[in-house]
């Protein structure tokens, strides 16, 4: 039998009671609400105790489940080839005379400051220097140019197909279910091809309440790395101590911002805040370009891209591996905490891809991002491997080896002209894709706990977007880096076995729909 919308609105709609303002979707909003809420104070309690307790889980999990994570991406990967290649790929969300809602580069811009933007500030400096200083795959880091080809593709690879396709399992998922199937924008819907009416009870409440937890600490990550690259940023420019305090008053500054942008919405909030991030990242990396080894990086860019498509495949590898350190401290995290970020930068996305075809939302998402990434990597993490390698410069390294990733942005921006400039607008970018990620995410954690309504109270917004930011507060002061990246494993493990059984019940759906 099939669900219309309005079976379905009545099948949620039983469920959800008016709460001081708040519109309660019972049990997912009151599980999920009342759990965080007692694993914020738990872990502010506990600080000493939950800080050995999340190294202890993320070594555990890093090391007991790395071949879950690297299985299941690698699945979605060939998953999505295969719609792209198959006439399956022809499927319109939202039926054959639908029309994109988004012109194409509005519609990348918020692709892109939802699904990568933060984390290629933090990470698109210190990794390509990190993996060029200690090579993954057993290669020998005093071959100069071998390690320099292996440390770019090893940083690409963690930013280009395989993330992306995780994204598009979930954003096709859910893209599908809301505009093919009239089911509310929620992930629980995506499983209905599979189950029919039974996502709307226990198997659905459970779906959509782990959805909840996975965006939330995907999301704690992210505000956290933010806060201490933007605390880092202000240290290195102005004198102000990078410590707990100022990463607290950060998050929270952020916080009311992103509040400010749920409230004014999709359109005047969000969007204009994700095409003036776009631009200003796109200036940021024209000056490093114009003002680094310009023709180097230029070359670079298809060397580069060479390098990742030739080892991307032993990379994706986790058998007979030596190289425990690189798969596990940084593949194996970086899977799980894409898979914690899916449901939300994939309910985000399907929400703003109607009329696209399946083939164009997988295949964007695919391809263009990993051509950024490659361009982004080349530039701002070349640049520092040029000025180490070549110039003899060691602001960079010093950074790493300092155990200090967030600033080595800066200490690479240090050596070009204009250094106080452009890290100004750094910080500036920093903060706008924090901005960016937390009203999106607020955004998405409201719709599923509302049932999937796209217009709940504005008052539920507010409290999402203010639970992300004491979530993060939280893990920062409950163990730093090592709390949040444990927290998007512990979120992340649980929701890849949910996003296996998406792609079956997705691939069911299009069949049917295809008539096939």
């Amino acid at each position: 039998m099939t669900t219309t919308a309005t079976q379905t609105n009545h099948a949620l709609g039983r469920d959800n009671v008016r709460f001081l303002g708040l519109d309660v979707h019972h049990p997912v909003f009151v599980v999920s609400s009342l759990t965080i809420v007692s694993f914020v104070a738990a872990v502010l309690v506990l600080r000493g105790g939950a800080s050995l307790a999340f190294e202890a889980l993320r070594a555990w999990l890093t090391s007991t489940f790395d071949w879950v994570f690297m299985g299941v991406g690698n699945a979605f990967v060939l998953f999505c080839l295969l719609l792209v290649a198959t006439p399956l790929g022809s499927v319109r969300l939202g039926g054959a005379g639908a029309r994109p809602d988004y012109s194409g580069p509005a519609w990348f811009s918020m692709l892109f400051a939802a699904g990568m933007g933060i984390g290629l500030m933090f990470f698109g400096v210190a990794e390509p220097i990190e993996h060029f200083r200690s090579p993954p795959l057993g290669l020998d880091p005093a071959d100069t140019a071998a390690a320099r080809r292996i440390g770019m593709a090893a940083a690409i690879f963690h930013w280009g197909v395989h993330p992306w396709a995780i994204y598009a399992v979930v954003a096709l998922s859910l893209a599908f279910a809301a505009y093919n199937l009239g089911l509310p924008l929620t992930p629980r819907s995506a499983f209905h091809p599979l189950l029919g009416d039974a996502v709307w009870g226990p198997v659905g409440h459970v779906v959509d309440t782990l959805a909840v937890f996975a965006t939330l600490f995907g999301l704690a990550t992210s505000l956290g790395l933010g806060a201490g690259q933007t605390a880092a940023g202000l240290e290195h420019l102005f004198g102000i101590p990078a410590t707990d305090a100022t990463r607290v008053l950060l998050i929270a500054a952020v916080t009311a911002m992103a509040t400010a942008s749920v409230i004014a919405g999709l359109d005047r909030g969000v969007k204009r805040l994700s095409q003036a991030n776009l631009l200003l990242a796109l200036l940021l990396l024209a000056f490093v370009l114009a003002a680094g080894p310009t023709l180097e990086v230029a070359a670079g860019f298809f060397t580069s891209l060479g390098a990742y498509l030739a080892a991307i495949g032993p990379l994706s590898n986790w058998v007979g591996r030596d190289d425990h350190g690189f798969m596990h401290g940084w593949t194996t995290f970086y899977w799980a905490w894409w898979i914690s970020w899916s449901p939300f930068v994939g309910m985000f996305i399907a929400r703003v891809s109607r009329g696209r075809t399946v083939r164009g939302l997988v295949g964007c998402m695919l391809g263009a991002p990993m051509l950024i990434a490659v361009l982004w990597m080349n530039a701002f993490g070349g640049t520092a491997v040029s000025q180490y390698v070549d110039g003899g410069y060691t602001g960079v390294v010093d950074a790493v080896q300092a155990q200090q990733p967030e600033l080595s942005l800066f200490r690479m921006l240090e050596a070009l002209p204009l250094a106080g400039v452009t890290s100004g607008i750094a910080i500036v970018l920093v903060v706008v894709f924090f901005v960016t990620s937390s009203d999106s995410g607020s955004l998405v954690i409201d719709t599923i706990t509302a049932g999937g309504k796209l217009d709940p109270p504005v008052v539920q917004r507010v409290f999402w977007c203010v639970f992300e930011g004491l979530v993060a507060i939280a893990l920062l002061l409950g163990g730093g880096l090592v709390a949040l990246q444990a927290a998007a494993l512990a979120t992340g493990f649980p929701f890849a076995l949910v996003l296996v059984a998406m792609c079956c019940s997705t691939w069911k759906g299009l069949r049917d729909a295809a008539g096939r």
